[in-house]
């Protein structure tokens, strides 16, 4: 490896001044060979050593060297930028297709960047190599520059030989704590010198130095309670549900660069419930990207439309075989490691909140998938998901996340901080007790009415599960502060036959997207028609959604309602003006929520669970999970994205009897049900002060 490594970033190295590639790619050439040979200056900085010497100043200079050419104000100068690239080739008389290629190689190639931190040079002589063998094609045919078709074949073979590579190491980082780098770093790192964040390679900005030197300002008991409320709640997400946490030996740990007081004092805590700790780094390759969602050990992104270009890369090369070939990789990965897999429990997240909603621009030169790749995309979705179940059984592994503010949301951070560790650490046993007076009365519907008011074009009807036994039997889950830290809602399986109508919402951020006029409508369940209003094109905004929200399906169930009643929560974010900033874990406990995708359930529909009052929650499945015994691919959609209406835009939500009695539980964006009126406090003093 260390000689292939030499040759290679030798090669790359002549590049940079041999003037072989003809025009116009001598210019991206050059460029690209210039940033691998900044990736090999890294690399021997930090195999010498010298990174864990050098001074703030020099991190932080190296950290931007590494990440400038992608930040906004260079970005469309960039070729990781595909409409600069493309640009860039049509100027010089070549098919911008060519940019469309080269910006996905580029992108590629910057993902390796954390990885020359970890001294991973396999992966290293992997990608350079690829680059060579590319630039290999403009300089050394006779018959003139290669067609797209040849360089996209060379890009196909790569990913899909080195399959075998980088997916069981993905799968390697999530459930085998020998891979322990990042955990390393947490744990090993004096988290009073701000040195320690640029050892992980991700780009660091204000959110992850902010978010670091606020929790050195906290005392250790108050990090020390913020642990035990996360891991608690990972704890109880197992008591709750009636699984065996004493089987398990490994939990994955999810977390924001900047936060690891907080996950150092957790690794104790989980050590006491007999598990070891994985932590795996965010998604950088397209082989296990999926859109822009990002996962594990992450850092802010510099550039969101950077990420959002690339997204569907993958369209440049996915077809059936290649699928096949990556869920067949993925399973032998899975039966090589199945030991630790079936002892793996599950992920803790934590997660932030604050970012600037995100506008994207849609490109045209940017990659997408077609009609035909989407449907292939929703495949490899639903066989990865299953072959996870199966290896890290999913009746058997529980979660838990929990959210805190970034430093982006405002001048107020450190307030708003402050006011939701408040949030996130509210009396549960009391929220129990309103929350039942809830359930109580829903238990005895057959459909509920949402309708919103004002601007709010929300009117639909929410069937419900027959309920059978009412003395032993209930609808809804009466959920505190488990696996979803904070409190709190009760939520339900709705019978698709019956539900019917509209849900709307003015601005809703989801997954670091913001939309604005989100609205669907649905028959018998199931989406039936959405739209938004982000773009010009009405096409763009269904694309928008088509790929962000159903995850390229046709169509998508409504898998949850849920009524959220953390009116604390709600009262925070009016006051300090970050609603459309709230992450969806706090946001869906703000109001009434209505998930498209999956269940609540998925994979856990016949486990039987029961809420504090001992009645069994029988509304765990749908008529489409239903089908999970005699056709799993038609079952489940392997995705859940909870779309909030919030009080101030809500008309009412009540409850209707067989008989057609009504229970108002909401009315006018205030909570009227007997035995619910603390939770108005915090609407009240809303109102009170307008």
């Amino acid at each position: 490896m260390t000689e292939r490594y030499n040759l290679a970033i030798g090669r790359i190295g002549a590049i940079t001044e041999e003037k072989e590639a003809p025009a116009p790619f001598l210019d991206y050439f050059e460029r690209t060979a210039a940033f691998l040979m900044l990736l090999d200056e890294t690399y021997q900085t930090v195999a010498s050593g010298r990174l864990y010497e050098m001074d703030l100043p020099s991190l932080q200079e190296l950290n931007r060297k590494l990440y400038a050419d992608i930040l906004p104000d260079a970005y469309e100068e960039s070729y990781a930028d595909p409409a600069y690239a493309a640009r860039m080739m049509k100027s010089g008389g070549a098919d911008p297709q060519y940019g469309q290629i080269l910006s996905f190689l580029y992108a590629e190639l910057r993902g390796l960047i954390p990885y020359v931190f970890e001294k991973r040079t396999d992966l290293m002589v992997l990608f350079f190599e690829l680059f060579i063998e590319i630039y290999d094609l403009f300089v050394l045919r006779e018959n003139g520059i290669p067609d797209t078709g040849t360089i996209l074949e060379s890009l196909y073979w790569f990913e899909s030989d080195n399959c075998d590579v980088l997916i069981p190491d993905r799968l390697d980082e999530q459930i085998d704590p020998a891979h322990d780098f990042l955990r390393k770093i947490v744990d090993g790192s004096d988290l009073s010198d701000l040195r320690y964040l640029y050892w992980y390679g991700d780009p660091i900005s204000d959110n992850e130095i902010g978010i670091a030197k606020h929790l050195l300002q906290m005392k250790q008991e108050e990090i020390n309670d913020l642990a035990s409320v996360f891991t608690e709640g990972y704890r109880m997400g197992f008591v709750n549900s009636n699984k065996d946490l004493s089987k398990k030996s490994t939990a994955e740990i999810c977390f924001p660069i900047g936060m690891e007081r907080m996950v150092k004092a957790s690794l104790p805590l989980f050590e006491k419930m007999g598990l070891k700790t994985t932590m795996r780094r965010d998604s950088v390759f397209v082989l296990y990207k999926r859109g822009g969602y990002r996962l594990g050990c992450f850092a802010t992104s510099p550039n969101r439309q950077y990420d959002f270009d690339h997204r569907e890369d993958e369209g440049l090369f996915l077809d059936k075989d290649f699928v096949n070939r990556k869920v067949s990789v993925l399973k032998n990965a899975f039966m090589q490691r199945r030991d630790l897999a079936r002892k793996h429990a599950g992920p803790a997240v934590i997660e932030t909140f604050g970012q600037v909603p995100f506008d994207p621009v849609v490109k045209p030169e940017a990659v997408v998938l077609n009609e035909k790749q989407q449907k292939l995309a929703v495949e490899y979705a639903d066989q990865s998901g299953r072959i996870s179940n199966e290896f890290i059984i999913g009746k058997e592994r529980s979660f838990t996340v929990i959210s805190f503010p970034c430093p982006e949301i405002g001048e107020q951070f450190a307030k708003i901080f402050a006011e939701t560790v408040k949030v996130n650490t509210l009396d549960y046993k009391h929220y129990e007790q309103m929350q039942q007076a809830l359930i109580d009365v829903l238990d005895t519907a057959t459909h509920v009415r949402v309708k919103g008011k004002g601007k709010n074009r929300t009117d639909i009807t929410v069937a419900l599960t027959e309920l059978k036994d009412p003395a032993e039997e209930t609808l809804f889950e009466n959920c505190v502060a488990d696996v979803n830290i904070p409190v709190g809602e009760v939520f339900t399986s709705p019978k698709l036959a019956g539900t019917n109508g509209t849900l709307h919402v003015s601005e809703v951020y989801l997954a670091g997207l913001k939309y604005t006029d989100l609205c669907m409508t649905f028959e018998d369940g199931m989406v039936k028609d959405y739209t938004c209003k982000n773009f010009d094109r009405e096409a763009d905004n269904k694309k928008y959604i088509k790929d962000n929200i159903l995850f390229h399906h046709d169509t998508l169930p409504i898998g949850e309602f849920a009524i959220g009643t953390n009116t604390t929560a709600y009262r925070m974010a009016i006051i300090y003006h970050i609603q459309e900033r709230l992450d969806i874990l706090i946001a869906e406990k703000t109001g009434p929520h209505f998930a498209v995708g999956d269940t609540c359930y998925m994979y856990d529909e016949d486990l039987v669970t029961c809420n504090p009052d001992g009645k069994r929650i029988i509304a765990r499945e749908n008529e489409i999970s239903a089908k999970r015994k005699e056709d799993p691919g038609a079952a489940y959609f392997h995705c859940h994205t909870d779309i909030t209406i919030p009080y101030n835009e809500l008309g009412e939500i009540v409850a209707v009897s067989a008989d057609g009695r009504e229970h108002a539980l909401i009315k006018d964006g205030f909570f009227v049900l007997e035995g619910t009126d603390d939770l108005n406090v915090p609407l009240r003093e809303l109102a009170e002060a307008e």
